[in-house]
């Protein structure tokens, strides 16, 4: 009976301060990390945004644990480890959608420059071959005055 009893109690969050510090650094050295690599140029600053609220996340989520049982309250979840995976899953399902949307635009982007390209390669060689022709008229009405005297 006291198994039943056990089994019918809300979960808690319970870290021990050594888990949230941890926690806490982990968070603080992924930020720094983000700063880093957008000032090496290589991560964009407007993508940014998404990394620095994760880490965001992490930081909150080890400072104060028992949010994570709000969460799972609010989700209708009863296990916060469900809750957690639940929203690390939408996250990552959003920051897939979001990198599609981008890559979509880039590829729309570099196809419209492809051809603005391929447009400006042929207006040039068009304006190369009626120079050509001129230049080639010019040159043999000159060696046909030139047989005339």
């Amino acid at each position: 009976m006291s198994n039943l009893l056990l089994g019918a109690q809300e979960p808690t969050v319970q870290l021990t301060s050594q888990t949230r510090i941890i926690a806490a650094v982990l968070a603080v050295v992924f930020m720094l990390m983000i700063l880093e690599l957008i000032r090496q140029d290589r991560l964009q600053e407007r993508y940014s945004i998404v990394w620095f609220v994760a880490g965001l996340s992490m930081l909150v989520g080890a400072a104060f644990p028992g949010l994570l049982s709000v969460i799972a309250d609010a989700l209708g979840v009863r296990d916060t480890n469900v809750a957690l995976f639940s929203m690390v899953l939408l996250f990552l399902l959003a920051l897939a959608l979001n990198f599609s949307v981008i890559m979509s635009r880039q590829a729309a982007q570099i196809t419209r420059l492809a051809q603005e390209r391929a447009i400006e390669a042929a207006r040039k060689q068009a304006a190369q071959e009626s120079n050509g022709k001129r230049g080639s008229s010019t040159v043999a009405g000159d060696t046909a005055q030139r047989d005339e005297s």
